[in-house]
């Protein structure tokens, strides 16, 4: 494993920089693809593009180096040049959050990488495969955290899910700042939310609906108070992720409904006939709207041009859609050249 990039140590005492990214996380948080040449080969020109233009389109901020970016087919020098690239692209508009995962020795490989490249906070992403008890799980997180003096998302899913005892001390964490749900169930969440606030630790930690294509399940997290979510669909259609937010927080219900009947659940059913899509019809939409972004990695597949050609065709929809709303506008160029 090469070393990692020197970067400076948390100062003993010093004030934890997490408010102040709890602060400015808002509005739509934007997972960028991570563009590759034909070869297979990082493509940061593209990427950068890629990345700009999410940033002036509207982003609220930039998750670099996710599950979306493709952040377990990265080398680790990949990873830091993707993430200089994000925050230099990025310039202090919006901050800019780096995944980190595996086990402990390469999360905090990850971390101190992130730090080093200027990044604003880390998306602490499951552990390698190992299904873990909640101390074990809690210690993890906990080291990861101490590794730099980044501010701290804990992602839950998979084999990493908590109970609320178990965010309650990692939400006492002067650098954990945050809680992404990606399991889904509103019993559970609701339980974490209560036992954090009735710790007391609620005023500067945040919860983002983590899940798949969130617009799905978007009004049943702002039942539990969480606004916040990650959209995939605006890599390739801003306009239309834009369009569903703002219809969203005004309770829109018509606009809303509309969006989730004529493009957001279509969109997921087509999303849901290939393993993978998740990632690898994200970068099919972005490279319809004209950026070639390459395919995905190995072990992903591309979709088949069926596929592709039935995105095209919602894609168009919902840009209809979007375009015929209250603030609708004309369609921007964050994914690539407007069709």
């Amino acid at each position: 494993m090469p070393s990692s990039p020197s970067s400076p140590s948390p100062t003993p005492g010093a004030p934890a920089p997490g408010p102040a990214l709890a602060e400015r996380l808002g509005g739509l948080l934007f997972f960028p693809v991570t563009a590759f040449a034909p070869d297979g080969s990082l493509d940061l020109d593209v990427f950068r593009a890629h990345v700009r233009r999410g940033v002036e389109a509207g982003a609220g901020a930039v998750f670099v180096c996710c599950g979306t970016g493709e952040f377990h087919a990265l080398a680790p020098e990949e990873f830091s040049a993707c993430v200089t690239a994000a925050v230099a692209e990025a310039d202090g508009r919006v901050p800019v959050v780096a995944g980190a995962g595996y086990g402990p020795a390469l999360a905090r490989e990850f971390a101190r990488r992130a730090e080093a490249a200027g990044a604003d906070g880390l998306l602490a992403m499951p552990p390698y495969l190992v299904v873990a008890g909640q101390d074990g799980l809690v210690r993890h997180y906990t080291e990861l955290a101490d590794a730099t003096a980044l501010p701290t998302v804990v992602y839950q899913r998979d084999n990493a899910l908590f109970t609320p005892d178990a965010v309650v001390r990692l939400a006492r964490h002067p650098r954990i700042i945050g809680f992404k749900d990606g399991l889904g169930d509103p019993d559970v969440l609701q339980r974490i939310i209560t036992a954090v606030r009735g710790a007391g630790l609620d005023k500067d930690f945040r919860y983002f609906n983590g899940l798949p294509t969130a617009e799905l399940t978007g009004l049943a997290y702002r039942g539990l108070g969480v606004a916040l979510y990650s959209s995939a669909v605006f890599c390739f259609a801003p306009e239309i992720a834009l369009a569903f937010h703002r219809a969203l927080a005004a309770e829109d219900e018509a606009a809303v409904r509309a969006l989730l009947d004529g493009f957001y659940v279509p969109f997921v059913e087509l999303r849901n006939q290939g393993r993978g899509y998740a990632v690898s019809l994200v970068k099919a939409g972005v490279r319809l709207r004209g950026l070639d972004v390459g395919g995905v990695r190995p072990p992903l597949s591309d979709p088949p041009p069926a596929h592709v050609e039935e995105l095209g065709a919602l894609l168009e929809r919902g840009l209809e859609l979007a375009g015929s709303m209250p603030g609708g506008t004309a369609r921007t160029q964050s994914g690539g050249e407007a069709r």
